[in-house]
């Protein structure tokens, strides 16, 4: 489960990067990652948590606040695709109801004969529970810019439809420039002026 925060900045700091020598998360690792959309750099917290059910309540706790899940499994693994489904249900129970969820299968570098979990299935799975589907490759890279582009965006869009509002506490997103505070702004006075008109 890869959790994020979102805020946008005017020079992006360091990114986060796909290392081909990286080992399973144990317990949660930080990271960020800067992405461009428009005229905006999001940054983009992440938080690494480990799927093992030892650390579950470790990573209950970093639920709240979030904006964005990516719910990943290992598409060589069906235990990993099974356990999306309780996974789900601890977001769906502690996150923000506007939370941008995208399931992501893990290990497309890996040949097809190991795939015990078809991309059908998958895509169907996410459609049915209201999710963005994609499939990566943690090891060489594949696609993993593709999904924290489709996180940013997807939260951006939230933000300038008035469905997260980034001045409440807990939305997870936070202002790093002025632009996008008078965005969300004139987002709200829209919302306000449509609902006093009287029929």
């Amino acid at each position: 489960m890869v959790l994020a925060r979102c805020s946008t900045w005017d020079r992006p700091p360091s990114s986060f990067l796909v290392k081909k020598d990286s080992v399973n998360t144990i317990g949660m690792e930080f990271g960020t990652r800067i992405v461009h959309i428009a005229d905006k750099s999001i940054k983009l917290q992440i938080w690494d948590t480990a799927g093992q059910e030892r650390f579950r309540s470790l990573t209950r706790s970093y639920f709240r606040g979030a904006a964005g899940a990516l719910v990943v499994y290992d598409i060589c693994n069906r235990e990993t695709f099974l356990g999306v489904r309780s996974w789900l249900k601890d977001v769906r129970t502690l996150a923000n109801p506007e939370l941008v969820m995208i399931l992501v299968g893990n290990k497309v570098d890996k040949a097809d004969d190991e795939r015990e979990v078809s991309y059908l299935e998958a895509s169907r799975f996410a459609q049915e529970n209201e999710m963005m589907f994609l499939e990566a490759s943690a090891l060489t890279g594949d696609a993993v810019e593709e999904m924290f582009f489709k996180c940013a965006r997807s939260i951006l869009s939230k933000i300038e439809t008035g469905q997260i509002d980034p001045e409440r506490s807990g939305s997870g997103v936070q202002f790093g420039d002025s632009s996008l505070r008078r965005m969300t702004q004139r987002t709200r006075t829209r919302r306000k002026e449509r609902s006093s008109c009287c029929f």
